[in-house]
Formats: structure tokens, C-alpha cells, sequence
């Protein structure tokens, strides 16, 4: 499945309607630290493929997303389970840290 890119318009039925567990990568172009952490995010895409959905939302396409959300700083990740927030990440984090997240979400 790999990496959903999600916007203003699907964001409803990808992620609030998912049936699986989803990590939601809010990011902009010009974010430096959302650059270092792409790498690590598509990692988990594919180490947790079927068991969880993995999203972007680029927040300068889907800004009424990241408004809904409160998204005041990028990168921002957060977890949504049954269309409910369960994590949340802001800042640069480790593939480990992630990964408990991931974890606690299942």
C-alpha cells in the first residue's frame, strides 16, 4: 500500500473511516525537519504494511485539515485509531520512538 497522500477532500474517508490504525505525517516542502524524517516514515509504511495505514497531508494544499487539527508546528505525526486521536509526535523523533507509538495504536 505504501504511503497515502491524504487532503482536505479525503482526509474524512482515508483516515477517520479507515478500518485499520493510522499515522497521519502532517509536512510542508520547505520543512527541513519533515525532510529528516520522510526516510524513517516510509520505513514504517513498509514494516507495517496491513496493519496500518500510513498518510501525508501536506499542510500548505490541505489547510483545512491542519487547522481542524491544530497543527501550530511540522513535522507533526499523529495516530488515529476507529477515527480517534490516540498519538501524537511533534518535532523530529526516532524510528524507535515511533515505532511505540505505532505499537500502542494497534
Amino acid at each position: 500500500m505504501g504511503l497515502l497522500n491524504i487532503d482536505d477532500n479525503n482526509f474524512k474517508k482515508e483516515v477517520l473511516e479507515s478500518k485499520l490504525p493510522v499515522m497521519v505525517d502532517f509536512w510542508a516542502p520547505w520543512c527541513a525537519p519533515c525532510k529528516a524524517i520522510s526516510g524513517v516514515i516510509e520505513e514504517l509504511a513498509k514494516e507495517y504494511e496491513k496493519r496500518l495505514l500510513v498518510a501525508k497531508v501536506n499542510i500548505d494544499q490541505s489547510s483545512k485539515v491542519a487547522t481542524d487539527y491544530g497543527i501550530m508546528s511540522i513535522p507533526t505525526v499523529m495516530f488515529f485509531k476507529k477515527g480517534s486521536i490516540v498519538g501524537q509526535v511533534v518535532g523530529v523523533a526516532s524510528k524507535s520512538d515511533f515505532k511505540k507509538k505505532i505499537e500502542s495504536s494497534l
